[in-house]
């Protein structure tokens, strides 16, 4: 198992570039096994999360060259839809083969996806919405199958903004024979990106980054070029990174709207931000302001970054509140963050952090993608040396992360 090896106490200062949103990859990456013409798809992040769901288009029968961030695909080949567990049981991403394997070939059996343990994340609304469409769906022993001859129009209503849901649903309707209405649809800017992906490939999809989405069914797909967008969730993480270090930070092509909760609590923190012709500089303060952080569906707080903010309110002058509101089991870095001396309480989905003076080094553990982010982020502010371990959690979402923050000037290694 390697681990990061952090020495706090450099800042930050320099420009950094962001890598392609891995949850804007990962779908876009589903959606090709619609078109049996070939797909070329640019700035995709190289993770070992992007590697298992090429994996998972491999043993469909798809070709796949992955070479320098771009992947070119062709699935004219695919083949009878068994999508292998031990594939499906490394990330939960997988289950967004489901819409577009039962759409071009009417049946499709799955083991449930796995991925990082941070509290429930059924895909119900998943399975909800393709019934509604005419899908016939099974689920019996850890495993679900799923048949339509032909996926017909309809109009859906999500109990809850659900991006999954909603990127399933958009993906098994662009084949599916009339007009399909996602209501209260998710609204993320990785949604944006998916509809372009698609449209370009000849859907008829409107309303994405709205609460309605419209999608008119097509008989065929033409080939396409994409380019995914800039990772919005690493870009927080080193805008933090910045902050907790009191440096100056250019996170170049970190797109500004896609931000803008994150920039407003940073603001609020007491950072300074200026958005620049190639990105975002922020530029860290002596004093961390407390503040209130509620996370919620986009465009509100994304629950992706309340890890990494919560180290940074460790270091408040003052007492903040994180309500987390969209994951039921996502404080499992609390623990490992008072191991470096944060002062952090829980109370059901409430952390009262009463901030400190300062942290130390120790030996912690990453339990999922962001917790980890989150404890490097500690451990650049932190005296002494703190080990990260477990941080194939962290190589699933981050490219070259240490690479990264080791240019900007942080004493980090792998090992």
């Amino acid at each position: 198992m390697q681990r990061y090896i952090v020495t706090g106490g450099a800042r930050l200062e320099g420009s950094v570039d962001v890598s392609g949103a891995k949850n804007a990859a990962l779908p876009i990456l589903a959606a090709s096994l619609l078109s049996d013409k070939t797909c070329v798809i640019s700035n995709v992040p190289i993770l070992s999360d992007t590697r298992t769901m090429l994996e998972v288009l491999k043993r469909l029968g798809v070709e796949v060259n992955f070479e320098n961030n771009r992947c070119t695909i062709n699935s004219v080949n695919l083949k009878p839809a068994k999508v292998d567990e031990e594939l499906m049981r490394k990330m939960r991403a997988s289950s967004l083969v489901l819409g577009p394997l039962l759409s071009r070939l009417g049946h499709v059996r799955m083991s449930y996806p796995g991925g990082c343990s941070i509290g429930s994340r059924p895909i119900d609304l998943h399975l909800k919405g393709l019934r509604k469409m005419g899908a016939r769906i099974e689920e019996r022993h850890g495993y679900l199958e799923a048949k339509a001859n032909k996926l017909k129009g309809t109009e859906i209503y999500l109990d809850f903004p659900s991006v999954g849901a909603t990127e399933n649903i958009m993906m098994a309707a662009v084949l599916a024979e009339g007009t399909t209405i996602i209501r209260n649809a998710a609204r993320e800017p990785e949604i944006i990106d998916l509809q372009n992906f698609l449209n370009s490939m000849g859907a008829k999809i409107e309303g994405a980054g709205s609460g309605v989405i419209v999608i008119t069914g097509v008989n065929g797909f033409v080939s396409a070029e994409h380019r995914v967008i800039p990772d919005r969730i690493e870009a927080a993480t080193l805008m933090i990174g910045a902050a907790i270090t009191k440096g100056n930070v250019l996170i170049k092509d970190a797109v500004y709207n896609h931000l803008e909760p994150v920039i407003a609590k940073l603001q609020e923190a007491g950072l300074e931000i200026i958005q620049e012709k190639e990105g975002i500089r922020v530029i860290g303060k002596e004093k961390i302001y407390p503040i209130d952080v509620k996370t919620l569906p986009y465009p509100g707080f994304p629950t992706d970054v309340q890890p990494q903010i919560m180290a940074l309110l460790a270091l408040a002058d003052g007492t903040s509140i994180v309500t987390e509101n969209v994951f039921d089991g996502r404080f499992k870095h609390v623990n490992e963050l008072r191991r470096m001396g944060a002062n952090i309480q829980v109370e059901g989905r409430v952390a009262i952090i009463k901030g400190t003076s300062r942290l130390t080094g120790a030996i912690v553990e990453a339990t999922d993608l962001r917790a980890g982010a989150a404890l490097v982020l500690a451990g650049l502010a932190a005296e002494g040396v703190t080990v990260v371990e477990e941080i194939e959690h962290i190589e699933r979402g981050y490219e070259g992360l240490e690479v990264k923050l080791a240019t900007l000037g942080a004493q980090i290694k792998k090992e």
